[in-house]
């Protein structure tokens, strides 16, 4: 049985269960500017406030995931993404504090308002630098990070940055658009417009310009005819953006958000493709970076359990924190 492939799997799954949930969570933050409505504020953060925290379970999962069963690969990140990595949990915990404080610090509302953006922006920007960073490849000698202090800083990883900013707020949107009615509604309609359009011509860019500034990406993208399956996510792409642009002009509420994940689901499986069987693109590969089999074998049985367990509790929280957020609900009150 191989192990490593099966945890890049599971790992692969909480990543993209983290960005799935936890995306529109900071993607609200980083809507506020356009908002500026007390009241539509309150009720933004309060379709997402019984589920907040709860999302970022995942992130957890992924992070100790990564370190239990690839640590050669873990030792290399970390030292790569110092100052990113530790820019999002400062992020994390700063929004977070904010998050609750701006409910009951009446006077001093439009200060945590600020830090509640700030905390989003900060937390988002660095997820996609990390992935900018990742995709363009990181310096490795015997094993160990060989490079500097600022190597994850570059025009592609600011781009990432901000190309996961706007799909953030596009999922930030659609759940706006699902969760609220009214005014709010009819404004995270607009947005989700214009931010699906970006977000689409974002994957597109980061995608040319991979295929043409790494050689393996392009051999696995444009060496014919083993490279004709890939071609279908494009394809899938143009038809999900469609579906996606489609929902949101017909005014469909559950719609746009499911479409908005399809987007994201197809740009993290062309990605990984593009590195495959890379976990160090292109210096170390899932086998090379995983621990031995018996230890992967023994925590795949608590995965097995765990796992579960998680997305039981996840899916009965939105089940019973379902439907329409109204303007007089409460969660802090």
């Amino acid at each position: 049985m191989d192990y490593a492939l099966i945890w890049a799997a599971l790992i692969s799954i909480a990543v993209f269960a983290y960005v799935a949930l936890d995306g529109f969570d900071l993607g609200i933050g980083l809507l506020f500017p356009w908002f500026t409505n007390e009241q539509h504020r309150d009720r933004m953060v309060n379709t997402v406030a019984p589920v907040w925290d709860g999302n970022e379970t995942w992130l957890v999962l992924g992070g100790g995931g990564l370190l239990a069963v690839f640590p050669l690969a873990y030792s290399v990140l970390l030292p790569a993404l110092y100052m990113p990595v530790i820019a999002m949990l400062l992020g994390l915990i700063f929004r977070g504090v904010a998050f609750e404080f701006r409910f009951k610090s009446r006077n001093n509302k439009h200060w945590w308002d600020r830090s509640f953006m700030l905390g989003s922006a900060v937390a988002a920007f660095s997820q996609g630098v990390m992935l900018g960073a990742m995709l363009q490849g990181i310096d490795v000698t015997d094993r160990a990070y060989s490079g500097g202090w600022f190597d994850w800083l570059s025009p592609f990883t600011i781009f990432a940055g901000i190309a996961v900013c706007i799909g953030y707020m596009l999922l930030g949107a659609t759940w706006l658009i699902m969760k609220t009615d009214g005014q709010l509604q009819g404004r995270s309609f607009s947005l989700a417009r214009n931010l699906s359009l970006l977000m689409i011509l974002a994957i597109a860019a980061a995608s040319i310009y991979l295929v043409s500034t790494y050689g393996q990406v392009a051999d696995r993208w444009l060496t014919w005819p083993t490279s004709a399956g890939l071609w279908l996510l494009p394809f899938a792409l143009a038809i999900v953006g469609g579906g996606l642009l489609t929902a949101l002009n017909k005014k469909r509420e559950g719609a746009p958000y499911l479409w908005a994940l399809g987007v994201f689901l197809i740009a993290f499986i062309g990605f990984a493709v593009s590195i495959f069987p890379y976990l160090i693109p292109f210096e170390i590969t899932l086998w090379e970076a995983a621990g031995p089999d018996n230890s992967l074998s023994f925590l795949l049985v608590g995965a097995a359990i765990l796992i579960p367990i998680i997305f039981a509790y996840t899916g009965y929280t939105y089940w019973v924190f379902r439907g329409k957020t109204s303007e007089d609900s409460g969660y802090h009150e």
